[in-house]
C-alpha cells in the first residue's frame, strides 16, 4: 500500500489558511522543503508561526502533524512505545513516526521546552541522514522525499538552561518571524476578528503600546493572536476596555501594577 494511504485524513489542512506574507518566507519554505532540508521558525508568542506552518502545509498538500513541546514530552512520546491493548501487546507508532511513515510534515512547537533526550531523535532526521532511529523495535526509518521536519522556538525566552544548542540549530534552515508591520496587523486583526478598519487601527495602536512595556516589566507585549481574540470579543459586543483587559492584559501579566498600566493605555486608546 502507498505510504500516504495511511495519511489520517485529519492532518490534512483542506481549506486554504489566512496567512498574510512578511517577507520572503513562502519562498524560502518550499526552497528547503524541494531541497528536503528542515524548517527552524523562531519569533515572538503569537506572531503567526503555527498559521504559517498550516499555512505551508495546504500549499504543499502535505499532512501537517503537531506537536506542542512541553517539560515532560520524552522521546518515546514522540517515536512511539509498546502499549498493552486487549491483553496483547502492541506497538504504537508516536506522532513524529507518523510523519515520517506518511511523508507528513512534523511541527515540533517550542521545541527548548522539551527534553534533552528528544534532540537525540531528532538529529538524524535534521541532516543528510534523514533517518529516525527507533531503538525499541530495533530499526531504522528512511524518510521520504516529502517529509519535512520543522521546529519553533521564541528566542525571547532563552535561557542558560533553556537555549537551543548550536549542534541542533546549525542543521536547520531558520526563519524568522516578528510581529507585523502596522498596515499589515491592521488588515489581519480586520480580516480574523470581523472588526472594522477603524476599530482594527485601534487594536494596533494599543498593542504598540504594550510592546514598548517589554522588558519594563513585562515579558512579551500583546501578540497578533491577542489582538484578534479582543477583536471578536469586540464584535461580539463587549466594550473595547473590557474586550483588551480580558483578552490582553489578563493574557500578559498577573502584576496588579502592570494591569493598570495596561489598562490606563487601553482606556486611552478606546
Amino acid at each position: 500500500m502507498d505510504a500516504h494511504a495511511l495519511a489520517p485524513e485529519e492532518h490534512y489542512i483542506r481549506k486554504q489558511p489566512y496567512y498574510e506574507a512578511v517577507g520572503n518566507e513562502i519562498a524560502i519554505f518550499e526552497a528547503a522543503y524541494r531541497h528536503k532540508l528542515p524548517i527552524l521558525l523562531k519569533g515572538p508568542t503569537g506572531c503567526g508561526k503555527t498559521r504559517f506552518m498550516e499555512y505551508m502545509a495546504w500549499r504543499l498538500q502535505r499532512p501537517l502533524i503537531t506537536v506542542s513541546c512541553h517539560d515532560d514530552l520524552t522521546a518515546s512520546d514522540l517515536v512511539g512505545r509498546y502499549l498493552v491493548k486487549g491483553g496483547e501487546t502492541v506497538w504504537v507508532d508516536g506522532p513524529l513516526t507518523r510523519a515520517v511513515r506518511v511523508g507528513g510534515i512534523c511541527y515540533l512547537d517550542e521545541i527548548v521546552e522539551a527534553r534533552k533526550d528528544t534532540m537525540v531523535v531528532i538529529h538524524p532526521l535534521a541532516d543528510d541522514r534523514r533517518t529516525l532511529p527507533m531503538e525499541k523495535l530495533g530499526q531504522l526509518l528512511e524518510a521520504p522525499d516529502d517529509f519535512c521536519l520543522a521546529i519553533s522556538y521564541n528566542p525571547g525566552y532563552q535561557s542558560v538552561l533553556k537555549d537551543l544548542k548550536q549542534s541542533t540549530r546549525q542543521r536547520f534552515v531558520a526563519l524568522e518571524f516578528d510581529y507585523p508591520t502596522a498596515e499589515l496587523e491592521r488588515r489581519i486583526v480586520a480580516s480574523e476578528s470581523g472588526v472594522d478598519a477603524a476599530m482594527a487601527d485601534k487594536l494596533v495602536k494599543f498593542a504598540r503600546m504594550t510592546r514598548n512595556l517589554k522588558g519594563s516589566g513585562l515579558e512579551e507585549g500583546a501578540s497578533t493572536r491577542l489582538l484578534v481574540h479582543a477583536g471578536k470579543l469586540i464584535n461580539g459586543g463587549i466594550d473595547p476596555v473590557a474586550a483588551c483587559r480580558g483578552a490582553v492584559a489578563q493574557a500578559v501579566t498577573d502584576d496588579a501594577d502592570m494591569l493598570a498600566a495596561i489598562q490606563e493605555l487601553s482606556s486611552s486608546v478606546f
